[in-house]
């Protein structure tokens, strides 16, 4: 058991990944009382593990939701960016999870969800064999399929993270964009202060900017500066894009969060300004 080799654990839902204790990976423990304690009352529970300095590994975690991430991991790979790992884990979607030895420093937690790559360090956390999920009617483990025949040694998860999301450049603003960009910045600047309903609210203001015809590679810079833990960049990606299809494929119809806004939020959204528009790794 991972606990009795000095690897903090807690349950997370059966064939889920949310946690079930009550603060989350904050109660990963070692105590072998504990972890008893919790599988009893939850035998079915998969097992989560607190990633970064907490339990001295970190992982690159390779999805294949939307983008493939597998394509994004080779150009790292040809690059130098992601040797020295020392497990590897097939997730029942078909997705990777590369385990490294985490490093002595701080290495936050990242979402690049434009290459469909994240980083669990520190404050973050990952699904462990042998847990399992429901894929199609079948259950399917969290498998192992390979190991380092060395040690392996800490990723540098910033380069990583700079090669997988470089910056956006920044052409030239015609005066008309240089006059609405205060306004995206001013519904992101709103959004990061609210603290409920997030996905909800980031859609009707990226519906708002999309109306305004706010180019939607402002409207993701403008919103990137919201990202949290719980709220990251994949999700806010997602999101803008979607608000974006929506007014484009119907662009003189109200979207239909607008009436949901106007009753959670009716003082704290921002006066609008805008005239209305008429997948192993080889």
């Amino acid at each position: 058991m991972l606990a009795q080799h000095g690897m903090p654990v807690f349950p997370c839902a059966p064939e889920g990944k949310q946690p079930i204790t009550r603060h989350g990976f904050h109660d990963a423990t070692t105590d072998q009382s504990q972890v008893e304690a919790w599988w009893n009352r939850f035998p079915a529970a998969n097992i989560g593990m607190p990633t970064g300095r907490a339990s001295g590994v970190s992982v690159v975690d390779v999805d294949v939701h939307g983008t493939n991430g597998y394509d994004a991991i080779r150009r790292a790979r040809r690059a130098g960016l992601v040797s020295g790992w020392e497990a590897m884990v097939r997730s029942p979607t078909g997705g990777l999870h590369i385990y490294y030895p985490a490093s002595d420093s701080e290495q936050p937690s990242w979402q690049a969800g434009k290459a469909g790559v994240d980083f669990r360090g520190d404050r973050g956390y990952i699904i462990v064999p042998p847990s399992q999920r429901q894929i199609d009617g079948a259950t399917v483990l969290y498998r192992p399929t390979s190991f380092a025949p060395t040690g392996g040694r800490p990723l540098d998860a910033q380069r990583l993270r700079e090669f997988l999301t470089p910056p956006r450049p920044r052409p030239q603003a015609a005066p008309r964009r240089e006059a609405a960009a205060p306004d995206a910045d001013r519904m992101a600047s709103w959004l990061g202060s609210q603290t409920t309903d997030r996905n909800l609210k980031l859609f009707w203001a990226a519906c708002r900017l999309a109306e305004g015809n706010i180019p939607e590679s402002d409207a993701l810079d403008a919103f990137a500066s919201v990202e949290q833990p719980d709220f990251g960049e994949r999700e806010i990606t997602r999101t803008v894009q979607s608000a974006y299809r929506t007014i484009a494929t119907s662009p003189s119809t109200p979207t239909s969060t607008e009436p949901m806004l106007r009753r959670s939020s009716q003082t704290s959204a921002p006066a609008r300004s805008f005239a209305p528009a008429g997948r192993g790794l080889v």
